[in-house]
Formats: structure tokens, C-alpha cells, sequence
């Protein structure tokens, strides 16, 4: 089911970073005292009592030279665009601004629910100052502190009343769901098109030319398929075509659906930072994963080309040391076929439930190989290891103190696990939990 999408929305300086950071629970946006310096990652995930959603930070949206109500027109109209919930940001030490009307104006024509928020009311004398932004015409303004953390969870309970219900997928457990995600124009419309056999998406060499998310359901050797081929850019426009972090907007309704994703990248173009980004979402989802290479058919090779590439591909995605890679050419359909078999392999990998006696074996095995870390004296006992889910496989270690489990000791499990087991493909999640 897709999570809701919120947006919050305001002029410059409101402290809309730090409250996308209060809401994420770490510091991931840039915070600092000055107009525009939000330069970081604009969407991640959040989470309230039993409400998961995805969270977008207009602050981040480079617009480039424009005049600067333009800048908070076009960042308004593109959370009306993505978002379904929207907080409206003001600054409570300020009062209501020309900006800031100019801003409700926008929000006034959108269909989309807006919550209000007065942030930067640090003290309660300020709470009288807060009754000025009824008159923006939003209803109720919630006083909250983004330094403090104050009236958080009232916001966020008046955000979360207003989520959409969306209907469950009606799709079978035995249907295999994948996604192609990547940068505009690295030919994922031409890879749906090539596995489809025919012109099911409008192919175009100009970027943003997918307008919404596809379904295409296909049945191949008896096995059933759903391939979601990820909305390009929505509208045209310049701030829409003058960046790439869109594509990572267009990419996470795709990967929340999906149980395998496919990360395409250009052989021309090479490996860019957009491309890392993108895959990291699918990453941090836990899906299965697959590094699909385009365009193979338009570089010159010799004998060392494709090693030359994995190396290259390897250093730069070290996260996903345990995705396959296949080098394919939409447009000549070479190497195609290849694909599906990969992808059965991954969506099997990622639903894999292993034997606890036998996991628990390979666990203890590997403490005699590499004898657990001390910290102060202490040192970290493994009693017990059993999985816990799949998709993705996810396993818990019972400890004596979750705290001497270090990164480390964990990444030295989790490798031995996959030398155990088939994990190719996907991300496996270790936690420490102690036992009681």
C-alpha cells in the first residue's frame, strides 16, 4: 500500500529543515540561520504512532536565479503537485508576511488538505502572537518550536487525520511486482517497452515524457510480473526540468510497491551522483535490487570494458555490493532476455526464510571464527539468532547488550550469512535485541 505523501511549504527562513528533521528523527536537511542554505536530501520517511508517510522539503529546491516570490511560487505548486497532506510553515516571531499571503494564495487553489503551522513559538508569552494567522484562511494555526521540539505531536496528529485511504493492490502473493527507477532518459520507458514486446509507454528522448505510474501486468514461463514503470516529470516547467531530484520524487511511489527494483543507468552518460541517490531510497526500502546497465550497445568495448565497468560500478554503490548486474540494450533488445531470470532469482532471495537450527549453526560458527568485540571491559554475548520476516529477510540477535553490538561486528554477520545462504540481490536487516 503507498504511504502519504506531506510537503511542507513556506517562505524562506520559516525553519521548514528543521522540522522535516524533528519529524525524520535525524539531521538530514542542512540547518542554518540564513535564507536558502538547504542544499541536502529534500524527501525521506517519517513516522507518527501508527502512520507511516513520506516527507518531502520544498527548502531544498534549488530553483537557480529566479526572482523570489517565484522561488516560493514554484516550490508551493510543487508540493501541491506531489503531496497529499500539506503543512503550511510560518514564523511566529514574525508575524504574518506579504510572503507569506502570497503563499496561501497558491495553497487557496490546490484541492489538497493544508495544516498551518506558526513554528519559532519558543515561550508561552508568544502564544497570543499566533491568533494574527487565522486570518490566512486555513482554520486553526498549531504554535510549535523546531529547536524544542514543542506542539510536535499536536501538528502531526492534525496532519495524520487528514491522510487518504488508499485501497489495497489486489495483486496475488505469487505476482512478482518490479520497478525500474533512475535518473530522466537512461531508457526505462524503452526497457518496459522490450520486455512487453510492444509500445505499452510512450518512448522519447526528451526527459519527463512518462507522465504516472504504469502498471503492466505480464506473464512470462507461467510466472505472473507487474512491472511499474516509474512517472516521469508531471508537468513541464523550469524548475522541473532544471533538476534532477525529481526523479527521486517519481521513483519512491514506485519502489513502495514494488518487491524487486531495478536501478538503470546509462552507459554513455556513466554513473552519476542522481543515480546513487535513487538507488539509496531502494536500498534503505529493503527491496530487492538489480543494477541494470542501458544502453550497452552504444559504447565501444573490447575484453576489458565490462570488468572495467562492474569495478567502477562496485566503487561507486558500495552499499549494494550484493545487487547482480545486467548489461542490456533496450533498443536493440540485446541481452534482454537475461533479465527476468535475474529478477525470479532476487524476488526468491528476498523472500527466503532459512532453518533457525541451521541459522544458529552458521551464527555460532562464525563467533568461533571471529570472537565477539569487548567495550569497556565488556563483551558482547550472542545467545540466539532466528529470522523474523522476509522482503526483506530480517534476522534479530539476542545479546546480553545490544550496545557491544557494533556496525562492524554486524556487517562481519551479515556476510557470513550470505555465504550460508542465497541472499543475492537483497538487503538483509540484523538488530540486536537483549535477551531477557
Amino acid at each position: 500500500m503507498p504511504k502519504p505523501t506531506v510537503a511542507i511549504v513556506g517562505r524562506p527562513n520559516v525553519g521548514k529543515s528543521t522540522i522535516f528533521n524533528r519529524i525524520v528523527g535525524e539531521r538530514i536537511s542542512i540547518v542554518e540561520d540564513v535564507p536558502g542554505v538547504t542544499r541536502d536530501r529534500i524527501y525521506s520517511s517519517g513516522e507518527w504512532l501508527t502512520h507511516d508517510f513520506n516527507i518531502i522539503d520544498t527548502g531544498g529546491i534549488d530553483i537557480g536565479d529566479e526572482p523570489f516570490l517565484e522561488q516560493i511560487r514554484q516550490q508551493a505548486e510543487i508540493a501541491i503537485d506531489e503531496a497529499d497532506v500539506i503543512i503550511f510553515m510560518t514564523n511566529g516571531r514574525e508575524g504574518v508576511t506579504s510572503a507569506d499571503e502570497e503563499v496561501a494564495k497558491i495553497l487557496y487553489k490546490s484541492k489538497k488538505p493544508v495544516v498551518l503551522a506558526v513554528n519559532k513559538v519558543d515561550n508561552p508569552e508568544m502564544r497570543d502572537q499566533v491568533y494574527d494567522f487565522y486570518a490566512l484562511g486555513f482554520g486553526e494555526p498549531f504554535p510549535i518550536s523546531g529547536s524544542h521540539g514543542l506542539g510536535l505531536g499536536d501538528l502531526l496528529d492534525e496532519v495524520a487525520r487528514n491522510f487518504p485511504q488508499f485501497d489495497e493492490e489486489d495483486y496475488d502473493e505469487e505476482v512478482i511486482k518490479f520497478s525500474l527507477i533512475g535518473r530522466p532518459n537512461v531508457g526505462k520507458s524503452s526497457l518496459v517497452n522490450a520486455l512487453l514486446g510492444e509500445e505499452r509507454v510512450i518512448v522519447s528522448e526528451i526527459e519527463g515524457t512518462t507522465r504516472d505510474a504504469i502498471d503492466s501486468p505480464y506473464t512470462y514461463n507461467d510466472q505472473e510480473y507487474v512491472i511499474i514503470d516509474t512517472a516521469g516529470m508531471r508537468k513541464k516547467g523550469k524548475v522541473y526540468e532544471s533538476t534532477e531530484k525529481y526523479s527521486v520524487l517519481r521513483a519512491l511511489r514506485a519502489i513502495e510497491r514494488s518487491d524487486v527494483v531495478l536501478v538503470v543507468l546509462n552507459a554513455e552518460e556513466g554513473i552519476r551522483e542522481q543515480d546513487k541517490k535513487i538507488a539509496g531510497y531502494a536500498h534503505e526500502a529493503g527491496r530487492g535490487i538489480i543494477i541494470v546497465v542501458n544502453k550497452w550497445d552504444a559504447i565501444e568495448k573490447d575484453e576489458k570494458t565490462m570488468k572495467e565497468f562492474e569495478q567502477s560500478i562496485r566503487a561507486h554503490f558500495l552499499f549494494l555490493d550484493y545487487a547482480p548486474i545486467v548489461y542490456l540494450s533496450a533498443k536493440t533488445k540485446q541481452r534482454v532476455h537475461t533479465l527476468l531470470p535475474v529478477i525470479d532469482k532476487v524476488s526468491e532471495s528476498h523472500a527466503l526464510r532459512v532453518q533457525t537450527n541451521v541459522l544458529n549453526e552458521v551464527v555460532m560458527d562464525a563467533v568461533a571464527m571471529n570472537p565477539t568485540p569487548t567495550h569497556n571491559g565488556q563483551r558482547l554475548k550472542i545467545y540466539y539468532t532466528t529470522q523474523v520476516a522476509v522482503k526483506p529477510p530480517t534476522f534479530v540477535v539476542f545479546v546480553n547488550d545490544p550496545e557491544l553490538m557494533h556496525f562492524s561486528y554486524e556487517r562481519f554477520l551479515e556476510n557470513r550469512i550470505r555465504d550460508a545462504f542465497d541472499f543475492e540481490g537483497t538487503p538483509i536487516k540484523i538488530h540486536g535485541r537483549q535477551r531477557k
